[in-house]
């Protein structure tokens, strides 16, 4: 199976100024275009050459793992971001985040904290379980919560290339501000 670069669902300077023109150029054009050459260059021959990306990411670990998680984390991230994004979920998931944290608002609190105290890089998660309860990990490098038997809902990515073109080292500013760009219309059907 060959993996491509998604196509992004908006132009590459409608997340602006939270996610700028240049890094999105330069994440979604250059770092992720590369994990997906990566795993594309990496499978043949392997029992990963037909499967899908989760099963990948799943059963696999050294360089295919990690090439594999990054496409996926990558897919996962740019597409649950909207210039028309923002406000906060409805529905069941809604209910979920509220019984869980008691709040949207402690939820934020405490996802960005999951993002801001991951040490060096990595992904901040929002993932449920089989029974639909929801949890947040933090996952080093190209970590995902699939192989903890999780399934991903969404995620902030907190390597440097996510965000210093636009915020510098000022991680905890830019996960503030990505929540106006979440797209819960989209996190909603995954949950």
């Amino acid at each position: 199976m060959k993996f491509e670069l998604p196509a992004l669902p908006y132009a590459a300077d409608a997340l602006a100024p939270i996610i700028g023109k240049q890094t999105i150029e330069f994440h979604w054009g250059k770092h992720l275009k590369t994990y997906v050459d990566n795993l594309n260059n990496l499978i043949p021959g392997t029992k990963f050459e037909n499967v899908d990306l989760e099963t990948i990411v799943k059963e696999s670990d050294g360089a295919i793992f990690n090439n594999a998680g990054q496409v996926l984390n990558h897919t996962l991230y740019f597409l649950s971001l909207s210039p028309n994004g923002g406000g906060e979920p409805k529905g069941k998931l809604a209910e979920a985040i509220n019984e869980k944290w008691g709040s949207f608002e402690n939820f934020q609190k405490e996802f960005v904290a999951a993002g801001v105290t991951l040490f060096g890089s990595g992904w901040a998660w929002l993932a449920k379980d089989t029974n639909g309860k929801l949890e947040i990990t933090k996952e080093p490098n190209a970590g995902n919560p699939l192989t903890k038997g999780l399934t991903p809902l969404f995620t902030f990515d907190v390597w440097e290339h996510a965000y210093y073109l636009d915020y510098q080292n000022r991680r905890a500013d830019h996960l503030a501000d990505l929540w106006k760009i979440v797209d819960w219309n989209v996190v909603e059907e995954r949950y």
